[in-house]
Parts: structure tokens; C-alpha cells; sequence
């Protein structure tokens, strides 16, 4: 038994690789940068530290790499691998296609059998994107066994991956801290082949879109709302955030707004959806997870996209009659985010500052300023101006 990662980062090595490895799968990282495929190749190993759990933590052995360069052996790994994992990051998608639709082509004809592709990604369908960028590429003899026989479907990571202490780096340049989670839930209906043999921590889901929905507007939104806030009021670490009264109070009010929409979108009793919301408060709140709220912001413009986070969540919340206060509040600090080290901050504040918080809301949210999330978030962003917490 035998699988493929593209990407050799934090999520690949601390679980991806680690699930596979503690079930005795052999794997191969395809890693487009070359300095991380020789240090995993010359090092061999490397360790998976559960953060609040070290009886847990793992030495991961026989770990491989495959550079961009090889392009034949990546083919050879694909048309034998029992089933290949992508987390190369989704705007990094592309750069795969490429290489999986010559790996296929390859496996058409020398082991034809199933295989699937399964996406690890915090992206807006990577399955749709992958999917779609292969079949372009397949000469017509190859797309019937491609549409036929290869699953292209995508998981839920629900295991936050952090960047190691430099006491830790410096005796391992590979090791990653990872959250004590352990399920590994995939979109089921859209596989075309069995699932590694014995691999733990599987979940199929069959109403993948509900989960997904349900996961991206409680636990993006609320880590969306912690970070956008926790940075405005001077935090340095998602939990410190998390723990933070005014905080706390607002996310509050995201879970309500967000789980009373999702009940109503998805026809589940509001308790339990009220209960999955604790989970994420639990994460959030978690101080063994030392996760920077730089990380979290990063790239705000993305993140304030009118189907992302907070803005995609204000609009399911109106569209099934729940007025979003606490995330119109979330969505304000977002626009006033500054970081000088992210390019995308800067180019938010340079907007901010030359156009108005009006143009950030048309140009970045999508939204009219005058429509009713737009008037909406206005109104948040003087409530904020009056608490204090912008100039």
C-alpha cells in the first residue's frame, strides 16, 4: 500500500503523513521546493508534536520526497499509488494539475484501476478546481478512465497545524505542533476506489456540502471574528483573544447568528448545532495551541471576500432572516486591519486610506455600501470608532 502528498508543508507532514504513517501506509511527498525535499530526504524523519497530549507525539520514520523536477517518478508514484492527497495550499492548485494529469495518462497504461484524489485544502472547491484543470489536459483516449474510474473529492482539515518553537526547529527543522484532533472527514459521494486499506481516522460523509457549510461558517467565521477583533485590541495569540470578555461576547453572538442560519438552511435542531459551536469556542480557547493571530489574518483581502468567512456568513445570515450584527461588528475590524509584513494588509490599508472604507466594502466585500449589509457594516464601523477601539 502506497499514496502520493503534493506539499510537504505543516498539514502534509503533521497529518496527512502522520495518519498514514501510525497506519503503516507508505507515502512519498511531491514538494515544489527543493531545499524541503532535501532536508526531508536527507533527514528521513521527523516529529509530530500533539500539543496538550506528548505521550501522543510521533517520529514519523522513512519519510521521502519527490521535486518538481522528477516529473517521471512522479508519474511512476501516481500510476501505482493507491490513492494521492493534495495540501499544497489551493491557490497553489494549478501548479499540481500538470503533473496528476500526466501521473493519470501514465496509469491508464500500466495499472488501470481506480484511484482517488483527495484535496486537503482551506479552499472554495478544490475538488471542482482539480477535477476540471485534469480533464483539460487528458487527450481523449484518457478522459473516459479518468471520468470513469478517478474520484476526485475533497476533505474537511479540522486539525490546526502550527509552527514549531525555535528550541524545537533548531533540534528538528521538520517538526510540526499539531492540535490533538483525529478525524479525517471526505466528501464519500464522489469516490471512484476504496480508501487506503486500514487508514485511521476516516470519516466519510455522504451530505458533504451541509458539513463543509456547517465547519466553514462556525469555525472560519469564529476564527475570523477572533482574529480580526483580537488584532484591533492588541493580541498577540488566538487564545488570548479568545478569552478576551469583549471577544467572547461578540463571538457569541457570531455562533447564534451563524447556527441559527445553518439550522434553518439545513433543517438540524439548533442545539446541535449550538453544540458544534462549542467545539470550535473550545479550539479557539485551547493554549496549547500557540497560534499567532498574524497567521490567522493573513491576507484580509481574501478573507473579506463576499463568500468567505465573515461577509459569506453575513449573507447566508440574511438570506434566511438572521440580521448579522455580531459579524457585521467582526467584518468593521476586518477592514481596519493593518499588518505592515502582509502584502495584502497593506494593500487593504493603502484602499482604506485613498478611497474610504466605502470603496473596501464595494471593491474587496462586493457589497453596495448602500444595500443592506453594507449600510449595515457602516454602522458597525462607528460603533467601533465610539468604543474606542479606531481612530
Amino acid at each position: 500500500m502506497s499514496c502520493v502528498i503534493f506539499g510537504a508543508g505543516k498539514i502534509a507532514r503533521g497529518f496527512v503523513g502522520h495518519l498514514l504513517y501510525l497506519s503503516g501506509i507508505d507515502f512519498t511527498f511531491v514538494e515544489k521546493v527543493d531545499a524541503l525535499c532535501d532536508l526531508i530526504n536527507t533527514r528521513g524523519e521527523y516529529l509530530v508534536n500533539i500539543l496538550g497530549a506528548p505521550e501522543k507525539n510521533t517520529i514519523v520514520k522513512g519519510a521521502k520526497a519527490l521535486k518538481f523536477a522528477d516529473g517521471e517518478a512522479i508519474s511512476e508514484a501516481i500510476a501505482s499509488a493507491d490513492c494521492v492527497f493534495t495540501s499544497v495550499g489551493g491557490k497553489n492548485l494549478p501548479d499540481i494539475i500538470p503533473y496528476l494529469a500526466a501521473g493519470i495518462a501514465h496509469r491508464t497504461k500500466i495499472n488501470p484501476k481506480p484511484l482517488n484524489i483527495i484535496t486537503c485544502e482551506n479552499w472554495k472547491k478544490p475538488a471542482d478546481l482539480l477535477h476540471d484543470g485534469i480533464a483539460a489536459m487528458l487527450d481523449p483516449a484518457t478522459l473516459p478512465f479518468f471520468e470513469s474510474a478517478v474520484g476526485v473529492t475533497e476533505a474537511v482539515i479540522m486539525r490546526s497545524a502550527i509552527e514549531a518553537t525555535p528550541d524545537l526547529l533548531e533540534k528538528d527543522p521538520l517538526v510540526v505542533n499539531v492540535q490533538d484532533f483525529w478525524k479525517f472527514p471526505f466528501d464519500a459521494s464522489r469516490t471512484k476506489a476504496p480508501m487506503p486499506e486500514g487508514m485511521i481516522a476516516l470519516e466519510p460523509i455522504s451530505e458533504f456540502t451541509g458539513f463543509l457549510e456547517r465547519k466553514f461558517y462556525t469555525y472560519n467565521a469564529a476564527n475570523g471574528t477572533a482574529s480580526f477583533v483580537g488584532a484591533l485590541l492588541g493580541h498577540k495569540y488566538i487564545a488570548d483573544a479568545a478569552y478576551d470578555e469583549r471577544i467572547l461576547k461578540l463571538l457569541d453572538g457570531v455562533y447564534t447568528e451563524t447556527a441559527t442560519a445553518l439550522s434553518k438552511k439545513h433543517s438540524f435542531p439548533f442545539e446541535e448545532q449550538w453544540a458544534f459551536t462549542r467545539t470550535s469556542l473550545k479550539k479557539l480557547q485551547d493554549r496549547a495551541i500557540v497560534d499567532y493571530i498574524e497567521r490567522n489574518a493573513r491576507d484580509p483581502m481574501r478573507k473579506l471576500g463576499p463568500d468567505d468567512r465573515l461577509v459569506g456568513s453575513a449573507r447566508l445570515c440574511l438570506e434566511y432572516g438572521v440580521i448579522p450584527e455580531n459579524l457585521a461588528v467582526a467584518i468593521a475590524c476586518a477592514i481596519f486591519y493593518t499588518q505592515p509584513t502582509d502584502e495584502f494588509a497593506v494593500a487593504l490599508q493603502t484602499l482604506r486610506e485613498t478611497e474610504g472604507v466605502e470603496a473596501v466594502i464595494e471593491k474587496v466585500c462586493k457589497l453596495d455600501p448602500a444595500g443592506e449589509l453594507g449600510r449595515l457594516i457602516l454602522q458597525k464601523i462607528d460603533l467601533i470608532r465610539k468604543w474606542g477601539w479606531i481612530a
